[in-house]
């Protein structure tokens, strides 16, 4: 089913803009091209060298005087070469959609389906909110899969606004997700944004149904390994000098789901400011923690973190910035540094690390990655 969603979106983007004519139409194509290398030390070394292609094609023809039919078609193509010590340890490749949406809107309103981002919150670095992505703060092309879903967004006259979604067809893991969701069962959610003196608050609703069935493999006592799961949130954020923000994330599983407590809590804090120190310095601090609320003592589990975020312009474009985590559960150190030079279609970015061999920021992705360890990277980013 998710293969055809796919074809049906590219046929329309390919056609509506001819059953649009006579209309005001325009069509956009750019092209992302980055290069990277790397290498980092945990118990032994790792190298890799990679490249990735992203070329992305907008259409957008009117519809009227206030509205206008738009789409994005993007695919990520990318290969990577990972070696241990002197030799070829794996060569990953793929080649797959990366946006495949539709969108329809006017001056307050918007429908968007197909393959999309869908993001959302006040937080920066370690989000209560990631629920549909998995974005990496330190990551400096902020990539992340898209998820299938129909999005409507309306917005009032006071910038009050309201979102609905469903989401059908995603077979693979999002946001804190351990599990993937029943990929032939809807998904459904929404969220409301108020404004209110010096900021704005939200709340958000989402339900799934997940599929178990890797996790009770072998246990003949469990026949039905699909259980429901409601994420309930509440967000804010101000500003009133300095920028201050929090979010909150609770989660109710099944109680039929025996891998899982009942309740699940995640919620940050944070603030930034902008120091008048040469061209301005950047400082931005979040607080992170989840709990699973187990009343027996063996079975609970906690995280929290502290961040540290810096970041200072250099010359016309060119900008320095820093991030050090803190978790205080396991009193480990996590720190990144990225020094990005930007010119008209390249940017530079030279980036080191000084991390646990195992990583252990993000809950559900605990898993070695490219920033594990003691290393660096160099990436280089062609946009034209």
């Amino acid at each position: 089913m998710r293969h055809r969603l796919s074809y049906y979106c590219l046929a329309l983007i390919i056609c509506l803009p001819q059953a649009a004519s006579g209309q005001s139409v325009s069509l956009g194509f750019d092209n992302q091209v980055s290069t990277w290398v790397g290498s980092n030390y945990t118990d032994q070394l790792y190298s890799q060298a990679g490249i990735r292609y992203i070329p992305t094609l907008s259409p957008s023809w009117k519809t009227g005087r206030n509205s206008k039919i738009d789409a994005e078609l993007s695919l990520n193509t990318y290969g990577n070469l990972v070696f241990t010590g002197a030799e070829l340890d794996t060569a990953t490749y793929d080649l797959k959609p990366y946006r495949l949406w539709m969108r329809y809107s006017t001056s307050n309103l918007e429908i968007r389906a197909g393959l999309q981002k869908i993001n959302f919150g006040s937080s920066n670095i370690l989000r209560p909110l990631m629920w549909f992505d998995n974005i990496d703060f330190r990551d400096p092309l902020q990539l992340t899969n898209g998820v299938y879903a129909l999005l409507g967004r309306y917005y009032f006259n006071n910038n009050a606004n309201v979102w609905l979604w469903t989401l059908y067809g995603n077979k693979e893991t999002k946001g804190w997700e351990v599990v993937p969701s029943v990929y032939d069962i809807p998904e459904y959610g929404g969220r409301i944004q108020l404004p209110v003196p010096m900021g704005e608050v939200a709340f958000s609703y989402h339900h799934r149904d997940a599929d178990y069935s890797e996790l009770y493999a072998g246990n003949p006592l469990v026949t039905d390994t699909r259980f429901s799961e409601q994420m309930f949130a509440l967000d804010g954020k101000w500003d009133i000098g300095p920028g201050i923000w929090f979010e909150y994330s609770g989660k109710l599983n099944d109680e039929d789901n025996l891998l899982l407590t009942r309740w699940e809590t995640y919620y940050s804090l944070g603030i930034d400011y902008t120091f008048p120190l040469g061209k301005g310095l950047n400082a931005s601090t979040e607080y992170f923690h989840y709990s699973n609320n187990s009343e027996e003592e063996l079975a609970k589990i906690t995280r929290n973190f502290s961040t540290l975020s810096l970041s200072y312009p250099l010359f016309l474009s060119h900008n320095i910035s820093g991030l050090l985590y803190y978790n205080w559960d396991t009193e480990e150190w996590y720190s990144f540094l990225n020094l990005q030079l930007k010119y008209d279609y390249i940017s530079l970015y030279l980036m080191t690390f000084w991390n646990p061999d195992k990583l252990s920021n993000f809950i559900g992705n605990d898993d070695n990655s490219t920033f594990a360890g003691k290393g660096f990277q160099i990436m280089v980013v062609l946009d034209i």
